[in-house]
């Protein structure tokens, strides 16, 4: 069992940054492909961004491509997102999830966080 919190949300205006983080409780963190994803007001949940295990492989929704950065710290049993440009339609809860693999599908994560909420005003 892994457990995830994740932290870092609030409010901001368009054009800030935020990075959220999200802190694994098992020292296997290391073993598990990690991955971003968001549900927005009234929408579904959505794959923003996944990472491999080591850290060498990145995989973004185009929406977030060039604005967005998922990064590791295997030492530190915890993945980050760093969001900038923020735009109002980034607004949702931000859930981090561990799984085998990076994919976008979500129902490929075995383990999610609780989410974090992220409000971005215009």
């Amino acid at each position: 069992q892994v457990q995830l919190v994740e932290s870092g949300g609030g409010l901001v205006q368009a054009g800030e940054s935020l990075k959220l983080s999200c802190a694994a409780s098992k020292r296997t963190f290391s073993n598990y492909a990690m991955g971003w994803f968001r549900q927005p007001p009234g929408k579904e949940r959505e794959f923003v961004a996944g990472i491999s295990r080591s850290g060498g492989y990145t995989y973004y929704r185009d929406s977030v491509k060039g604005r967005f950065t998922i990064s590791r710290d295997n030492a530190k049993n915890t993945v980050y997102l760093q969001m900038n440009s923020l735009k109002p339609e980034d607004t949702a809860v931000y859930y981090c999830a561990a799984g085998s693999t990076v994919t976008a599908i979500e129902r490929a994560y075995e383990y999610w966080g609780q989410g974090t909420q992220v409000t971005v005003s215009s």
